[in-house]
């Protein structure tokens, strides 16, 4: 009998989307914001990089930039779309810097963190229906 874990889902209830795969994202390096059980960081934010969001988490000593090959790390470059940790991303946001985020990409884990409204307010995601940015 086999066990299957259930489906991770993003901030709005959807499915969650892929993050991105050039540089290959994720706490699984799988492309994907899930989380499951082993990431304890919650790696759950889709995040697009920016200058001032890579240069404020190494201000906070998390440095995004670097290459760590032991760690499957690329070193990320603006434009870059990376799976963030939750505390860091919300810590990037209270400091007036945070990274636009993909809601579709993001996990609902991260709302165990970061408010839905705030994730909301850094959103570059594009509706099906445009009627609904107004």
């Amino acid at each position: 009998m086999s066990f299957e874990l259930p489906t991770e889902r993003n901030v709005l209830g959807g499915v969650l989307e892929e993050c991105g795969t050039d540089p290959m994202t994720g706490f699984h390096r799988d492309g994907s914001c899930a989380c499951g059980p082993h990431d304890a960081g919650l790696h759950a934010v889709c995040a697009v990089m920016t200058p001032e969001f890579l240069a404020h988490q190494q201000s906070v000593g998390n440095d995004l930039v670097t290459p760590r090959p032991e760690w499957h790390f690329p070193g990320l470059v603006p434009g870059d779309r990376w799976c963030v940790v939750a505390v860091r991303w919300l810590q990037a946001y209270a400091d007036g810097s945070p990274a636009p985020v993909v809601l579709a990409a993001t996990s609902e884990r991260a709302l165990d963190v970061v408010p839905l409204e705030a994730l909301k307010q850094c959103s570059v995601d594009v509706p099906d229906d445009p009627g609904e940015l107004a």
